[in-house]
């Protein structure tokens, strides 16, 4: 795909940013083990998922996988994880929010450390197309890498003064999007101190596409 210089672009992250990733985690986790254990297992999930991706040997499913088998699930349960992602959900506000993106104009990627047929359930859940998409299975390398923009850039051609790049994670997206020299929308859903500056921060998606015409006009 090539497109014209004054066309604008958006990439986002997906899960953590359109899909509720912590949700539908935590609720597979209290299946699994129970509620009470829930949210001292999700921290466990967020550390050992940067080191299983780090190779970029393993596909997203058996990351799931492997991540569950490390949490102690009994036999038989470990793959739960994974058979759960197709059914987590967008966020209230995705929606309508990229709706209103592509009526102003701007194109949609989506740029995220999973598989094809986790990413094509999650794009029925948002309900809205994306123009590109890439992910980690496709190109052998997980975020904070910096193949998944590398790809992107490849694949559309896209002006870098008309991008920008959306994301709930400041380890695997804003801090790679700062040493890229890229524009940055940090999701902050939870509240979190900034370790890494964005160029913009929200929220949520609520506001974004009037931050976004700030920050490129059309």
């Amino acid at each position: 795909m090539t497109i014209p210089k004054d066309i604008r672009f958006i990439s986002f992250d997906c899960y953590g940013t359109l899909i509720d990733w912590d949700g539908g985690v935590r609720a597979e986790l209290a299946r699994v083990f129970g509620d009470a254990h829930a949210d001292e297992l999700l921290a466990r999930y967020h550390e050992d998922e940067p080191e299983l991706q780090r190779s970029g040997a393993l596909s997203y499913r058996e990351v799931l996988t492997e991540s569950m088998r490390r949490l102690g699930a009994p036999a038989g349960t470990e793959h739960g994880l994974a058979e759960s992602l197709p059914g987590w959900h967008a966020f209230p506000e995705v929606h309508g929010a990229l709706e209103e993106l592509r009526s102003r104009g701007w194109m949609l990627a989506i740029l995220s450390n999973t598989d094809d047929d986790f990413i094509a359930a999650s794009q029925i859940q948002i309900g809205v197309p994306f123009d590109e998409v890439v992910v980690a299975q496709e190109i052998g390398s997980y975020k904070p890498a910096h193949r998944h923009w590398e790809e992107f850039f490849e694949r559309t051609r896209a002006p870098r003064e008309g991008h920008v790049h959306v994301a709930a994670s400041l380890f695997h997206d804003i801090a790679p999007a700062n040493e890229l020299g890229l524009r940055s929308v940090w999701i902050n859903r939870l509240g979190e101190p900034a370790s890494v500056q964005p160029t913009r921060e929200l929220s949520d998606l609520f506001s974004l596409p009037e931050t976004l015409d700030e920050l490129v006009a059309a």
